[in-house]
């Protein structure tokens, strides 16, 4: 076994202890995925999009290999579900047939974002969350259906159901710090873009709302100008391994969703929105990661700043991959994604979610 692979099954043996899995122990009926591409499992592979990962070394150590996920193994959402009680995996809305939808779906498109236009003009078509959120109407109505249940019974199901959204890397990496290819950096300052990013973003909380979810963890944005895209594009000052210009303007987004938050539960009826932190999370350093600022996966030419930050078709990868935090350029490893989604669901420190973690919502 390499020490890559050593470093991951330690990993799992910690996490299978601290949250006490339980095979087959659903803790909701069903969970549902918006986001990006820290969250997509495939429903991009049939997109016109640049935005793809269903090609080697994605997928190497993930059952079956390439399936769209950007990582070597599990995403995110893949651990949450797991953690949540799930056997399986929660299909890709690419993929959902039949009943499988009534244990969820992953609508997460990678390039997508809160702004219809985020991706558009440099990585082609991908799906927004407006388009998500159509997406995820169509799925309503299937679920409707298949339970032979009228609105008010299938609002009941899904009113236990959890629900995830991971949307905004996006309107930084493939927008506002793309001028070539986007005004938003030309026409607003980076206090004023976050203002029009949780304006829009409330609004589609609250269709989400409107389709039944009750039980909603919004995730914020992570440490994006740490990425090694980031730091290759446009270099650090000082002292700092990061590039501190980005982390103050998504930092500016990430502080108003506390308020958001607050805001709708405070005037949704049995509304439970949590906040999590994946920025302070993603600041504490994680056992066993002495490669915290370079790709695992043979990476093209970081200095082209056309938000493409992929692994090289076929390219090699690094063999410690256990002891990597980035995948690709931007992109987190299955190491690094289980410490995320772990924290997500249990909190270890009070600042990780807010008022509670994925676990207690879950409970509720």
């Amino acid at each position: 076994m390499t020490r890559g692979r050593k470093q991951w099954h330690l990993m799992v043996m910690i996490l299978n202890f601290h949250f006490r899995w339980v095979n087959g122990a659903e803790q909701v009926p069903c969970y549902f995925i918006f986001g990006d591409s820290l969250f997509d499992s495939g429903n991009n592979n049939a997109l016109p999009t640049k935005a793809k990962a269903n090609y080697p070394p994605y997928g190497i150590d993930f059952p079956g290999g390439p399936t769209g996920r950007f990582s070597n193994g599990l995403n995110m959402a893949d651990v949450i579900a797991q953690l949540l009680g799930f056997g399986g995996f929660i299909p890709s809305y690419a993929s959902a047939r039949g009943d499988d939808i009534l244990k969820g779906v992953n609508y997460a498109s990678g390039g997508g974002g809160i702004l219809n236009e985020t991706a558009r003009n440099n990585l082609g078509f991908v799906w927004s969350m407006n388009h998500q959120l159509l997406n995820h109407q169509r799925t309503v109505s299937r679920i409707r259906r298949v339970l032979k249940r009228d609105r008010k019974s299938t609002a009941k199901y899904l009113s236990k159901c959890i629900y995830t959204v991971g949307m905004g890397n996006n309107d930084y990496i493939n927008n506002y710090l793309l001028p070539q290819f986007y005004t938003t950096s030309h026409v607003y300052t980076p206090e004023q873009y976050a203002t029009v990013l949780v304006r829009q973003y409330s609004r589609q909380l609250k269709i989400l709302y409107k389709l039944g979810a009750r039980k909603i963890a919004v995730f914020g944005l992570g440490l994006v100008g740490c990425t090694p895209g980031s730091v290759a594009i446009y270099g650090t000052s000082n002292s700092s391994m990061c590039v501190d210009s980005i982390n103050m303007a998504v930092q500016i987004f990430n502080k108003k969703l506390i308020p958001l938050v607050d805001e709708l539960n405070n005037n949704l009826q049995d509304a439970k929105f949590i906040y999590v932190d994946i920025f302070n999370i993603s600041s504490t350093p994680t056992p066993g990661n002495s490669a915290i600022n370079t790709p695992c996966c043979e990476v093209g030419n970081l200095t082209m700043n056309e938000g493409v930050s992929t692994c090289t078709p076929f390219g090699t990868s690094c063999p410690n991959r256990g002891e990597h935090v980035f995948w690709d350029t931007t992109h987190p490893t299955e190491v690094a994604n289980a410490v995320l989604a772990g924290r997500s669901y249990s909190a270890q420190l009070p600042s990780d979610t807010y008022p509670i973690d994925i676990r207690r919502l879950a409970q509720l």
